[in-house]
This record gives C-alpha cells, sequence and structure tokens, in this order.
C-alpha cells in the first residue's frame, strides 16, 4: 500500500462511496444521467490512487460512464466537462505525442461544447484555455 496522506485517505474513502452508490443507483435506473456523470466523475478521481496500467483503465472506464451519461443528455455541461477532463488526464499518461495530442484536441471539443451549453462558467472556459495552450505548445 502506498503512503497516502489522511487527507488522501479521506478522499479515497468519499469517491469509493460514490463510486459503490452510483453502481447501486445505475443498477435502479440506468438512465440516470446526473448519476452516471458521478459515477464518472468518482472513477476519474479514483485512478490518481492507482498504479499506471489500473490508472488507464479506470479513466476509460470514466469515460464509458460520461459518454453513456451524454446519450441520455448530450446537452449536460457537467458531463462534457468531465469528459474534457478524463481526455486530459489519458493525455497526460501518453508517452507518444502524436497519440497524447489525439487525446487533448478531444478534450478541447468536450471543453468548447461545455462552454457553449454554460457560456459564464469560468471554470468550463479555464479548461478550454488551459487546452489550447497545450495544443499550441
Amino acid at each position: 500500500m502506498m503512503d497516502v496522506s489522511q487527507s488522501d485517505f479521506d478522499r479515497l474513502m468519499f469517491f469509493e462511496h460514490a463510486r459503490k452508490t452510483a453502481e447501486v443507483n445505475y443498477a435502479r435506473d440506468p438512465l440516470d444521467a446526473d448519476n452516471l456523470t458521478r459515477w464518472g466523475g468518482a472513477l476519474l478521481e479514483l485512478s490518481q490512487f492507482q498504479n499506471l496500467p489500473d490508472t488507464k483503465k479506470m479513466i476509460k472506464d470514466a469515460i464509458s460512464k460520461l459518454e453513456e451519461a451524454l446519450l441520455v443528455n448530450p446537452r449536460k455541461h457537467d458531463t462534457l466537462w468531465c469528459l474534457g477532463n478524463a481526455h486530459t488526464s489519458h493525455a497526460f499518461l501518453t508517452p507518444e505525442h502524436e497519440e497524447a495530442k489525439a487525446y487533448f484536441e478531444k478534450a478541447s471539443q468536450y471543453f468548447q461544447q461545455a462552454v457553449d451549453e454554460d457560456p459564464g462558467n469560468e471554470i468550463y472556459l479555464k479548461s478550454l484555455e488551459l487546452t489550447a495552450k497545450v495544443l499550441e505548445g
């Protein structure tokens, strides 16, 4: 077990609980976009505590839950933003430059869609800006 601080441990427990709750809720209602978004978000947070292969697998799982949420509600801006984050995380774990760039481009598209749905959102705008900087490189 790697050395985790108390605050990291608390975060880990919080998101693990969120993941389990989302799983139970999904069994009851697979078309709940909010629940799918929470599930994807929890997986994304939990991915930071794993070894590299598990991190990548968890990010892929997060992306599939978030994409499922978008099938239910294609204009859900928090889901779009979360997907942008997931693709950004994936990009940072990808050593091959062109492949990483493709993930950043995907992230950028999701951040742009999130901004289109919620134009005043500072966090979405900042995410879009940072991704653009990376792509300018």
